[in-house]
């Protein structure tokens, strides 16, 4: 029997019903009428007692409305709402909810009272991608010539990112033992000891990047200052001997933009351009300080400022032969999205929100 595409189901329910009795009518055994139709034995059985006692009224099935749906969709968008609110604007006394905490709300409130259930919460949740998340910080620049600034960032690594350079300092570095990760066998993890006396003082790397040529370098020294930062954009001008304008973009500490670093730059053809205040994820390098703090510092005892420096050097050494390393780029994204707290975005100005 041929059916249309439009055809409801019951009207397959109901031929099917229709071919058991004709079949039994016709002198068939039911062992025979089950192989017909795909069903069991007692299945045939029934039918064919229910259309003795019903007739033809018994081919119709009889569909059962089932449960009345207790949560609407109205109910869950409440619900979706509800948990995307503080606690403390709805006159709870807390900072978040938990699950417990939100049912609790959701069966007496003054706007909706939903009755639901802790585990079926927290599946109408995941349903509408609402997850229990770590909070994020941000920084909101408040310098008056920010778009200005990300502007001409934007200009020069688009335009000259073989004559553009970062430079920004990466510290403090100390002296004492780092938590991190490492292969062990099972509940017997590699173990750090504990360190109360911090006597060796702190230390700044001076970290310069070619953009061009993906190459980091840089100088550890005991502190930042006007001098230690003039002597790493004499290092960057060096990269580039010809005497043509290079690009230097660096953020806005006092060591960076002295009356002298400001003309030795103007007579060295460097121009520097600096970050918008509490902006410095617009500089390239920050990135690339993500994979010395996993990999230098993370997991590390170094005895002294010495040896530090020389493992400093060494994975540089490393990262500049192996730039495109799956690691190391991992490390760098995930760097990035910790100084950007946004996905996807290398640096420059943020994305445009939509209108």
């Amino acid at each position: 029997m041929r059916r249309g595409s439009g055809e409801s189901k019951a009207s397959v329910v109901k031929w099917r019903r229709a071919v058991v009795v004709h079949a039994s009518a016709g002198g068939n055994t039911v062992a025979v009428i089950s192989g017909l139709v795909a069903t069991s034995e007692d299945r045939v059985r029934e039918m064919i007692h229910r259309f003795n006692d019903k007739g033809m009224a018994s081919l119709d099935p009889q569909w059962a409305g089932g449960r009345p749906r207790r949560i609407t969709t109205d109910d869950e968008a409440f619900i979706v709402e509800t948990a995307g609110q503080r606690p403390e604007t709805l006159g709870r006394p807390f900072t978040r909810w938990s699950i417990r905490k939100l049912v609790g709300y959701l069966a007496d409130n003054n706007q909706r009272v939903v009755g639901i259930g802790r585990e079926r919460l927290r599946q109408i949740l995941v349903d509408h991608d609402i997850t229990f998340q770590r909070t994020k910080t941000w920084k909101e620049s408040n310098d008056p010539d920010r778009d200005a600034k990300l502007d001409r960032i934007d200009e020069v690594l688009n335009t000259y990112p073989e004559r553009c350079f970062a430079f920004d300092e990466f510290g403090p570095l100390q002296i004492r033992p780092t938590g991190g990760s490492a292969w062990a066998p099972v509940g017997h993890p590699q173990r750090q000891p504990a360190n109360y006396n911090k006597l060796h003082g702190i230390r700044q790397f001076h970290g310069c990047y070619s953009i061009g040529d993906d190459e980091l370098w840089g100088v550890v020294r005991h502190a930042k200052s006007a001098a230690n930062t003039l002597k790493a954009l004499k290092t960057i001008r060096a990269r580039r001997r010809d005497g043509e304008a290079i690009y230097v973009i660096l953020d806005n500490l006092s060591a960076h933009k002295g009356t002298t670093i400001r003309a030795w730059a103007a007579n060295n053809n460097m121009e520097l351009c600096f970050t918008p205040t509490y902006s410095s994820w617009a500089n390239p390098i920050e990135a690339h300080f993500g994979p010395l703090r996993e990999f230098v510092l993370n997991n590390s005892n170094h005895p002294n400022h010495v040896v530090l420096t020389r493992r400093l050097h060494a994975h540089l050494r490393w990262r500049n032969t192996h730039g495109s390393h799956p690691e190391l780029l991992l490390a760098q994204r995930r760097e990035r999205a910790r100084v950007r707290a946004e996905k996807g975005h290398r640096w420059g100005r943020p994305n445009r929100q939509a209108a």
